[in-house]
């Protein structure tokens, strides 16, 4: 059972690399998201390729954002029917947290979102300074895994006070 604290590029060897070796399922939760690429079977990809390898493997992809990802990401989403498909998708503007979560044994928890400064393969000198844990311990993982699933299934969403914000209701 580990429980680490990780800066910087740490971010991207103990956060993104874990998540292609994923065997049931990856939660991802940002605030940000963008079309980061990464280090994949010898080539340099879009993470959304890592995810639809996963998908064609039987893993169950979930992602929650606060907002749309833009024009890149969106292009290379479009480059992806699998994840049109098959990943599970919402979006929820009052989504600041940054979680990912892999077959309910590992869970990250920090500042970074899902783009190249925050979580992507930048160089030292480009990337965002960050924080985060990562951890297998299973209290922890849980708490990570219940403040995800409660947004995910909409138990916010009655009183909440940005409905008019919100492009993708929940419920």
């Amino acid at each position: 059972m580990i429980t680490r604290f990780i800066t910087n590029e740490q971010h991207y060897k103990e956060v993104i690399v874990p998540v292609a070796s994923a065997k049931q399922f990856v939660w991802i939760g940002t605030a940000d998201i963008k079309d980061l690429h990464v280090k994949h079977k010898g080539m340099t990809v879009s993470f959304l390729h890592v995810l639809n390898d996963l998908i064609k493997r039987g893993v169950s992809v979930r992602l929650l954002h606060a907002k749309d990802g833009g024009v890149n990401f969106r292009n290379s989403f479009d480059k992806y029917p699998l994840l049109w498909e098959r990943m599970e998708r919402t979006l929820c503007p009052r989504v600041h947290f940054k979680h990912i979560v892999i077959d309910g044994v590992f869970a990250y928890v920090g500042s970074a979102n899902l783009t190249g400064a925050g979580l992507g393969m930048k160089s030292a000198n480009r990337r965002n300074f960050e924080s985060g844990i990562v951890s297998t311990n299973p209290g922890l993982v849980n708490d990570i895994i219940n403040q995800f699933d409660e947004v995910w299934i909409g138990k916010h969403c009655k009183n909440c006070g940005r409905k008019d914000y919100c492009l993708d209701p929940i419920v």
